[in-house]
């Protein structure tokens, strides 16, 4: 069992999964875009990683250095990631390196805002650089291929939302913006980038910060911001 199976077993439990799976509805994430991206869920308790990892003897190290579970001041470990839609990062050929997770409470029961952040992303770690790494891009690395042309958007259910529509070659920054590693690999991979932004200040933010990153390689830059 890895961290992945665990959280992909989570969205499917009657109970546990049942917040998750609602989200994924009310955003019309199709069952075939939750089974090519891996789709799981967080448990909303502090131990549910922690207790299945040591059930099946797992060395929890690893789990720590991605940010998966926490250390205690007081000793011990507990879950990073809890009540979240998770999203698995993989490498360019199709290794799990990382995890995004949104929450999937905005409220509290009083009505008041949640403290946590939206998205939350595993801890930059010797496999894991949210620098260089482009999410879905495993996914998209043969549309890519095909029509040398790759499609950025600002996150995962955005980049998802295109693979549902047959846009397969769409991929996500990590953080808060396309870096100058993300545009150096996607010059490699194609001719042309699309950013496909919001049109909102934080999509007007991204873009400038992309297009600086993007000026400084050799391809051809295209914009399309959305207006919602």
């Amino acid at each position: 069992l890895t961290a992945r199976d665990f959280f992909r077993a989570v969205l499917t439990h009657p109970e546990h999964g049942k917040v998750a799976r609602d989200l994924i509805v009310s955003r019309e994430i199709s069952p075939e875009m939750v089974a090519l991206f891996e789709l799981g869920a967080a448990p909303d308790r502090w131990d549910g990683l922690v207790q299945t990892a040591q059930k099946k003897k797992f060395d929890l190290e690893p789990l720590q250095i991605l940010g998966l579970l926490k250390s205690r001041e007081s000793g011990g470990v507990y879950d990073g990631f809890r009540n979240r839609l998770m999203f698995p990062i993989h490498d360019q050929i199709g290794r799990v390196i990382g995890f995004g997770g949104r929450r999937l409470r905005d409220k509290n029961a009083d009505g008041s805002s949640v403290d946590d952040a939206k998205y939350l992303n595993s801890s930059d770690s010797v496999v894991f650089n949210k620098s260089t790494t482009l999410y879905g891009l495993h996914q998209a690395a043969k549309a890519i291929s095909r029509s040398r042309m790759t499609i950025v958007t600002e996150g995962y259910m955005d980049t998802i939302a295109c693979h549902q529509a047959g846009v397969r070659n769409a991929v996500a920054a990590l953080g808060t913006a396309l870096t100058p590693q993300n545009a150096k690999i996607l010059r490699r991979l194609c001719e042309t980038v699309v950013l496909l932004f919001d049109g909102d200040e934080a999509g007007q933010k991204a873009t400038d910060r992309a297009m600086e990153a993007l000026f400084a390689e050799p391809i051809d830059v295209k914009l399309s911001l959305i207006h919602i």
